[in-house]
């Protein structure tokens, strides 16, 4: 039955991965450095800074939200050359030395040509993954993410303190360019290619309003994830804080990188599991794992503790990501996928990126060590979250 396994790893699965990682490299070279430079090089407020910092994150839900209108009118390789182009233009920009306001603009279509590059690529990944191994396919993609999560702060931290901004946006640049030169190397047919498991979407019944932005059968997989990025957002937002508090600066610096090696070792287990029994098998223990994770980092008083809270979490939160995603494309046609995948990046953006805002004013009245006792108890939450929405027919969805 081996040999009958339809290949994974063909050269278009490696150059989208690619793609993506380089992508998910600059945003997390950038966003790590920019309040720190809006703050000392053009003398803006941290209230300023931070509307610089979050600005890129509208953009991107932006760009992922009208992404689906672009892919029908003009194709998917058409559409990602011309995000990939406009995100290697707004790269540049950075070089020149403007007002906040001007940094304003240029943060908020950076991040909308973002939206719009990285949602077609996870669209053309979902689509070009054999049916029976996509969750596996979906999960090792999602690695080329975390990778850049990990790298990408490490890079940043390191240059701003030995070389500067300047080579932080040389860089940056580099990577676009690279991303661009190999979106020509990808085979995306334009046109939708036929696909057993998947039927026309049905034209007897008039298409909602909302249907032209989102896609209402990804919706449930969706609210999963956006409550699940919140209980996650304290922590990529605030970790370092709390570890200057409890005095464990040097472990947290190794956070991210303990956090995403947790995810590589187990996503070549969790993806053929899936696509074998089921995503139930995945959620469940995952979201304990999560919040198991979360409960001991309230707790946490030494640099080993810290650090395994790291991998717990890439065990928990990392592979709820994934499974999520898969489960959102599987839940439509192959017409709509590029709309679920959007819908999908939709929330979780969402829970990222507001999630730390309405965290941090709940700091003004909780310590950290709360904050994370309480996202515990959210992720238990969602574990019936999961079950009401989407658990207890999943059974009937894998098998058909």
């Amino acid at each position: 039955m081996n040999e009958q396994q339809p290949a994974l790893w063909t050269r278009n699965f490696i150059l989208v991965s690619l793609m993506n990682f380089q992508l998910v490299l600059v945003f997390y070279l950038l966003v790590v450095v920019i309040v720190g430079y809006v703050v000392a090089e053009l003398h803006a407020s941290t209230a300023q800074a931070g509307l610089v910092s979050g600005l890129f994150i509208v953009g991107t839900l932006i760009g992922r939200l009208l992404v689906g209108k672009f892919l029908n009118r003009f194709g998917r390789k058409t559409t990602l050359i011309v995000g990939l182009s406009g995100f290697l233009i707004f790269s540049g920009l950075y070089f020149i030395h403007m007002s906040v306001g001007a940094l304003l603009f240029v943060r908020f279509f950076h991040g909308f040509m973002m939206g719009v590059a990285s949602t077609v690529l996870g669209t053309v990944i979902a689509q070009i993954l054999p049916p029976k191994r996509r969750g596996e396919g979906i999960g090792y993609y999602s690695m080329s993410s975390t990778l850049g999560t990990a790298i990408g702060p490490f890079l940043a931290i390191w240059m701003m303190l030995h070389v500067g901004y300047t080579a932080i946006f040389t860089l940056s640049t580099l990577v676009s360019i690279s991303c661009l030169l190999v979106a020509f190397m990808v085979n995306i047919p334009n046109s939708l290619q036929g696909n057993k498991n998947s039927q026309p979407t049905t034209t007897s019944n008039k298409p909602s309003f909302i249907s032209h932005f989102i896609e209402i059968k990804a919706l449930p997989i969706a609210l999963i994830m956006l409550f699940a990025s919140i209980c996650y957002s304290g922590v990529l937002s605030f970790v370092n804080f709390y570890a200057k508090e409890i005095d464990l600066v040097q472990a947290a610096s190794l956070f991210f990188l303990m956090y995403a090696i947790a995810i590589l070792c187990s996503r070549p287990f969790t993806g053929p599991l899936m696509d074998r029994k089921g995503e139930n098998i995945i959620m469940y223990p995952a979201f304990l794992v999560m919040a198991i994770a979360l409960y001991l980092l309230s707790q946490a008083e030494s640099s080993t503790m810290l650090l395994i809270c790291a991998a717990l979490l890439g065990l928990g939160y990392g592979n709820v990501q994934s499974v999520c995603q898969t489960v959102a494309v599987k839940s439509t046609t192959l017409d709509r996928m590029g709309f679920a995948t959007s819908t999908f990046f939709i929330f979780l953006d969402a829970g990222l990126g507001f999630g730390p805002y309405f965290i941090g004013m709940a700091l003004d009245f909780i310590d950290y060590r709360q904050l994370y006792m309480y996202s515990a108890i959210a992720s238990l939450i969602c574990i019936g979250l999961y079950y009401v929405l989407h658990g207890r027919h999943a059974t009937q969805k894998i098998t058909a």
